[in-house]
């Protein structure tokens, strides 16, 4: 179906409007954070890199970026293991209730952040008696982060069928052998795109890990909030914003690049 010259023009501007608005606040946070107002005055009266060097020298920004790092490798280590089994189990077996199973693990990601922080704070400290620690923030984590995984990889197996691993059974090749040498090798670099995703959600979530961290936890995302209306700190949350920003950025376009370059080589 082709678009008349007008439908064009009013879609790409629509579309540059959209893009302006998504994208102006990302780079007015990266020209703050090199201004010499603490105030974050608009237009800055001068530009410097003081920010940046405090910013790599506070202890506090420091710890908080090694405990979203800690928090997102383990949740995405996790949300591997488990999204990859389920896949496995979702797509080559047939059971009474696959499709509702299905949707519970989707929906997660569908559910709006504050309800599923205030029913995970609810479970680990009402139900299960668990205080909150960095551990029930890997777990809430990866309630959601296995959405990312689960979706990579269903959609892989989709995909490349069943052929070569029904043909390695006939040849004498057991379960185990056969997901190492058959079906592992199919899914590489869907999981390596799953857990990118993985990673990068889980490092800047915040409204789920504002229910379920203890008093001693503090992701940067946290740091940021609990920072950025302090006086003279807001230049050094702006900096730290934009290392968040571009932390967040490259797994997802590595993420891309690999469904691409996959998907181009089919």
């Amino acid at each position: 179906m082709r678009l008349s010259r007008t439908a064009r023009t009013v879609l790409g501007i629509v579309t540059a409007l959209i893009l302006l608005a998504v994208y102006l606040p990302l780079f007015v946070v990266l020209v703050n954070s090199f201004s010499t107002s603490t105030s974050l005055t608009w237009p800055p009266p001068g530009f410097t890199l003081e920010w940046w060097g405090k910013a790599f020298q506070s202890a506090g920004a420091l710890e908080a970026v090694g405990t979203s790092v800690a928090i997102a490798l383990v949740a995405t280590i996790v949300s591997l293991v488990l999204g990859t089994l389920i896949s496995l189990a979702l797509q080559r077996f047939e059971f009474f209730g696959r499709d509702a199973i299905s949707l519970l693990i989707i929906l997660p990601i569908a559910l709006p952040g504050i309800i599923t922080g205030i029913a995970l704070n609810n479970f680990f400290r009402t139900i299960m008696g668990v205080p909150l620690s960095i551990w029930t923030v890997v777990i809430a984590h990866a309630t959601f982060c296995i959405v990312t995984v689960f979706n990579n990889v269903i959609a892989r197996l989709r995909r490349t069928g069943t052929n070569l691993e029904e043909a390695s059974a006939d040849l004498g090749a057991g379960i185990w052998t056969t997901f190492r040498l058959v079906t592992f090798p199919q899914l590489r670099s869907a999981l390596l795109a799953g857990a990118l995703l993985a990673f990068a959600l889980s490092f800047d979530e915040i409204i789920v890990t504002t229910f379920t961290a203890g008093s001693g936890v503090t992701t940067l995302p946290i740091f940021i909030l609990n920072n950025m209306f302090r006086p003279n700190q807001a230049p050094v949350v702006s900096v730290i914003a934009v290392v968040l920003v571009i932390v967040s950025i490259v797994p997802i376009y590595l993420a891309q690049r690999l469904s691409g370059s996959e998907q181009t080589r089919r």
